[in-house]
């Protein structure tokens, strides 16, 4: 099977590290794609930036559809997660979500850590339908520009909180793409299981493609028809003719 791991910020380490991140976790047999918008912000740490980079993302997974039986989006945020599973014919995986449900099956309560503000982080669990069992979210002074440069200082502030967090969490999702692979890496060294978004997302995709399970024909998540648009790329305009 062929997964496609789309970012969706420009920044073109963040998407070599959560292809790696899904290279390590994925099964013999599954073949991983990286993608990168042409258009949109370096980072998303903004709720603007966040809007911008959902059409770069949806441009960019357009032109993928058809080809991947999956796509997993490589963005904390989750960003346009409901609308790229209305526009792809595969299964589409948002990073934060995917770890979220899965520290569900781990515990009776977890906690997000992330870098810079939590609160967009509390909106997005309350989204998804988890805030009774998030137990909290927490987010360090750090930038994802940061934590790329000096990877080792960030990973020591991140298992610090997670030995913190241990106290109220049954386990804790990493929620942030620069921070792919770093589960891994303190995972010995931590008191809860950390839980890393690439990771969690490439097996609920290869397990959803395994169950070959078809695209809903009606509701809301039902594919676009008839639908029309000005200055889309031609991928994006097919998409949403139903083409």
């Amino acid at each position: 099977m062929r997964i496609l791991v789309v970012n969706a910020n420009t920044t073109l380490a963040i998407t070599e590290a959560c292809v790696l991140a899904a290279q390590a976790a994925a099964a013999p047999g599954t073949e991983i794609l990286g993608a990168t918008p042409e258009f949109g912000p370096s980072v998303i740490s903004t709720r603007a930036e966040n809007a911008i980079a959902a059409h770069a993302l949806l441009a960019t997974l357009a032109e993928h559809a058809g080809a991947v039986d999956a796509a997993i989006l490589a963005v904390s945020h989750d960003t346009a997660l409901d609308a790229a599973r209305q526009l792809m014919p595969c299964p589409v995986i948002g990073m934060t979500e995917a770890a979220c449900l899965t520290a569900c099956l781990l515990g009776g309560s977890f906690g997000v850590l992330t870098l810079g503000q939590a609160r967009p982080y509390e909106e997005l669990v309350a989204r998804h339908g988890l805030t009774a069992r998030c137990a909290e979210v927490v987010g360090l002074p750090l930038t994802p520009q940061q934590a790329i440069a000096n990877p080792d200082g960030a990973a020591g502030q991140v298992l610090a909180a997670a030995e913190a967090m241990a106290a109220r969490c049954d386990s804790v999702v990493l929620a942030g793409a620069a921070l792919a692979g770093m589960a891994v890496q303190l995972q010995d060294r931590s008191p809860v299981p950390l839980l890393d978004g690439i990771t969690c997302a490439v097996k609920l995709a290869e397990a959803l493609v395994a169950q070959r399970l078809p695209k809903p024909r009606t509701g809301s998540y039902a594919a676009p028809s008839g639908r029309t648009g000005i200055g889309l790329s031609p991928a994006l305009e097919r998409l949403l003719r139903g083409g």
